[in-house]
């Protein structure tokens, strides 16, 4: 009996302490895993650098045709897709390691396939990208550069002039009337830049222009449509490379080697020149004559005095009777760029006007790069002055009321006369053959 009632009373503590360990029951919450990253915030994870390097890649293999910003959009996302697409990977639009290089090394094939560069244009100091194997001809004036391929189915204008208070509106007006015939289907038009594409002619073409007080540059692309596939990856990146105002940007930096034209004005050597293009040189020369020396100059008029020593069988030209009336023609020696290499000396005309108050001339159209320091003849021939090319000078600030600075002017021949009387030289030409007294000069800077 007493084991039974123990056996009872431990059956009974046991279950007690069991019910006593039995759990409470507890609420639960279901617990997500965290979002999965997108590619766009893969992207915007990068470095800017390195999303500059993505676009740019992806425009030349011809998957990205929007600007180049390094900022993150959707288009860009897409092009990632499409090209991962294209190369029968999984269109995640996250590039991995291996799929980076094989772009990279794509994009940098294509630019050396068509000898893409970022160049500054000596006429304004604008920078751009050019493609130079498929646009290696290059002429310019001081209205601007030409690249040419040397068929002339591909063509890169950068065209400059002044305009008094432009805005990008007015001048996207006007570039679509201009020339006649333009097909326009893309425009874009911000307060500090424009952009038109669409068809002129046979020819498809695309312009971007900006301004800078009342200078305004504008960068135009001509290309046949059978050279699209070539073409049109350039034409985005060109796009984002065009720097027309570059910053703290003031007269256009001067060429390391600059050529001018110069006057032969006495028998005994001495040569007229532009004072600006034989400015700072390590070394001038006179080609055909050799080194010379710069033995004067003048600021004010822009002139400067060489010489060269030893010379044989020079025709200096006589610089008595001229004066510049309406238009004159210009006798000189363009740049090697312009003609290939060569030095033939060639002429063209121009109109004459006046700038301002102050009586300076000015020339229009301005001629070709390398002219600077040639002779201006009148209607019968005489002498009349000296063409000089003046370097661009962008003013942030400049008077509504002043005149603008001209891209090229004349020295009259009276100014010419009083600078060498100054200097003590006596013109003794008796010959009305420029071609005969012109010379080219060349100046080597550091």
């Amino acid at each position: 009996m007493r084991l039974w009632l123990t056996a009872t009373l431990m059956f009974v503590a046991s279950a007690t302490s069991v019910q006593a360990q039995k759990p409470k029951s507890v609420t639960t919450v279901p617990i997500h895993p965290p979002a999965l990253q997108t590619p766009a915030d893969t992207a915007n994870a990068m470095a800017q650098g390195e999303r500059l390097a993505l676009q740019s890649d992806l425009a030349w293999v011809g998957e990205y045709n929007g600007a180049i910003t390094g900022d993150v959009s959707e288009r860009m996302v897409t092009a990632i897709k499409d090209y991962q697409k294209n190369k029968g990977g999984k269109p995640t639009g996250v590039l991995n390691p291996q799929e980076r290089a094989v772009l990279a090394e794509t994009a940098r094939r294509r630019q050396e396939t068509v000898g893409w560069k970022i160049v500054s244009d000596t006429g304004t100091g604008a920078r751009l990208g050019i493609p130079t194997k498929l646009v290696p001809q290059q002429t310019s004036d001081g209205n601007g550069t030409k690249w040419t391929s040397p068929t002339g189915t591909i063509q890169v204008l950068l065209t400059r002039r002044k305009e008094a208070n432009p805005t990008t509106a007015r001048l996207a007006d006007a570039e679509k009337k201009d020339p006649p015939g333009r097909t326009v289907d893309y425009t874009v038009v911000k307060p500090d830049f424009f952009v038109l594409s669409g068809l002129q002619g046979l020819k498809k073409f695309y312009v971007r222009g900006t301004f800078k007080g009342d200078e305004v540059r504008i960068m135009t692309i001509l290309y046949d449509q059978a050279t699209q596939n070539t073409v049109e990856p350039a034409v985005i990146a060109m796009s984002s490379a065009f720097n027309a105002f570059p910053a703290g940007q003031g007269q256009a930096p001067r060429k390391t080697v600059e050529y001018s034209t110069g006057i032969v004005v006495t028998a005994d050597g001495a040569i007229l020149a532009d004072r600006e293009a034989t400015e700072a040189c390590q070394a001038i020369a006179v080609q055909g004559f050799g080194n010379v020396d710069r033995i004067a100059d003048d600021r004010d008029r822009g002139l400067a005095l060489l010489h060269t020593y030893g010379p044989r069988e020079l025709k200096p030209l006589a610089l008595d009777g001229g004066a510049a009336s309406t238009g004159v023609e210009i006798v000189g020696v363009a740049d090697p760029q312009n003609q290939g290499g060569g030095a033939v000396i060639t002429s063209a005309r121009a109109q004459v006007t006046q700038v301002g108050t102050g009586g300076d001339l000015a020339l229009s159209p301005p001629p070709a790069i390398g002219f600077s320091g040639a002779p201006a003849l009148d209607d019968s021939g005489k002498f009349a002055g000296v063409a000089l090319l003046k370097p661009v000078v962008v003013a942030a600030a400049t008077p509504t009321n002043a005149a603008p600075a001209s891209q090229s002017v004349l020295v009259t021949g009276d100014s010419v006369r009083e600078f060498l009387k100054a200097n003590d030289v006596t013109a003794n030409g008796t010959s009305g053959d420029a071609k005969a007294a012109v010379v080219r000069v060349i100046c080597v800077r550091k």
